[in-house]
């Protein structure tokens, strides 16, 4: 029995989503631990998309359980509307599929209100949110002054503790210049009905996987986002409102640190980053439009065109140290073909020195110069090899000189969209 950690091991959007519906065959639980519907997970299943953004991506395999954990901030309405989704698409057949616990913060109107008032009061400082309300929904949460998913299905409660809280949130609106649009009536109304129908799905998690655990159930672990989005360890203040790191995944649903066995980092070949901060290996230039364009690298929440690069290895090394990977599995590897030359960045230029690991100082960091090793490119196409030893040999190259820049094994490689166009060379279940 093996229980597994996913994450994110650079700025988000590595295909975690991709990974986790590879690997859900092979778990019974799957788990999301942090974040909210600010992530977007893009699932290709013979040929037809699914983009989820709160809902756990193994959601798409019949019989498996999925469950939202106590660290997740969850919009009602984006939990419902995917649930229809699913539903229409003939997912989700047996409610009992989905769990969602009970102690989950929910964002608010007022959360997404002040959310967008903020990020344009601020101008040319603005940090590059979603606008989706999860920031301020974890500020009340550290703050004790949020509702939680258990307050929802009690009305007299959910009634109270929006009178209590609006008024200070409307008057913060008005500070930054935003005209309040916020009915109390209608969204004690509003939310009830919603409460009504996330009742079926909600429960003690904590229980609950403790419960799956004693069964010998295999936990896989979704995180969403990446780690340099991390409030505590990545590029502050240019990172999201929680932790994102594999420490978290317990913390997040309420286990212990021992059910963990397993810690896998996703990195795409190349690198992106959606909104602002330093990025020392972006490509501003024909190369990184390119990139962009074959890779298709529009943001699955927003919409929003990334920033493209070369991979990082100094910031992939972070993220080996920071998460414990145990293993990396590299995405995207297909977008690579047709390149004369492939770059990774080895070092950082900063003010004449060059620096071999990330510096813990956000000042730096934004003034970093990447430093790149060159490898020779390859033409030939990857979609449909199924094992290493069929990748071109150059692409085996660069697979290896990852590898070893990172300090971890690659065990798997995709190369194409679909579940099916996935090379995995280790099973971390079967380790």
């Amino acid at each position: 029995m093996a229980n597994v950690v996913v994450v994110g091991a650079q700025w988000g959007d590595e295909g975690k989503g991709k990974i986790v519906d590879l690997l859900t065959q092979y778990a019974d639980v799957v788990v999301r631990f942090q974040g909210g519907n600010n992530a977007g997970h893009t699932l290709v299943v013979g040929g037809e998309k699914t983009v989820l953004h709160l809902i756990p991506a193994g959601i798409l395999h019949p019989g498996k359980s999925c469950v939202i954990g106590n660290g997740v901030v969850a919009d009602p309405e984006v939990f419902v509307m995917e649930i229809d989704r699913l539903k229409a698409k003939g997912a989700l057949k047996d409610d009992g599929q989905l769990v969602l616990s009970l102690d989950a913060h929910v964002i608010m109107p007022w959360h997404k209100a002040i959310d967008v008032a903020r990020e344009q009061a601020a101008g040319a400082g603005k940090i590059g949110t979603t606008g989706r309300g999860i920031g301020p929904t974890y500020e009340d949460k550290v703050a004790r002054r949020g509702l939680r998913v258990r307050d929802l299905l009690d009305e007299a409660r959910l009634a109270r503790k929006v009178k209590e809280r609006l008024p200070a949130a409307a008057d913060e609106l008005r500070r930054l210049g935003a005209t309040p649009d916020l009915d109390e009536k209608a969204i004690v109304q509003r939310h009830a009905e919603l409460g009504r129908r996330m009742a079926r799905y909600a429960t003690d998690v904590s229980l609950w996987l403790h419960r799956a655990l004693k069964q010998g159930k295999q936990l896989l672990f979704e995180g969403a986002q990446g780690t340099m989005l991390d409030v505590d360890h990545g590029t502050y203040p240019f990172v999201t409102s929680s932790n994102t790191v594999a420490g978290n995944a317990v913390v997040g649903c309420g286990l212990g640190p021992r059910v963990v066995d397993y810690v896998l980092g996703i990195s795409k070949a190349y690198s992106t980053r959606v909104g602002g901060g330093p990025y020392p290996s972006e490509l501003k230039d024909e190369t990184g439009e390119r990139l962009r364009k074959i890779g298709g690298e529009f943001g699955a929440t927003t919409g929003r065109p990334r920033r493209t690069g070369w991979l990082d290895a100094l910031a992939l090394r972070y993220a080996v140290r920071v998460n414990g990977l145990d293993g990396i599995a590299l995405t995207k590897l297909d977008v690579l073909t047709g390149f004369e030359k492939v770059r990774i960045a080895v070092g950082y230029r900063v003010d004449g020195k060059v620096l071999e690991e990330m510096p813990s100082d956000p000042d730096l960091l934004d003034r970093a110069e990447a430093v790149y090793e060159e490898l020779p490119g390859w033409t030939e196409t990857v979609g449909h090899l199924k094992s290493f030893d069929d990748l071109p040999p150059r692409a085996r190259a660069y697979v290896r000189r990852v590898q070893e820049l990172a300090g971890v094994k690659v065990i798997g490689c995709s190369v194409g969209a679909d579940r099916g166009e996935t090379i995995l060379v280790e099973n971390p279940f079967r380790k």
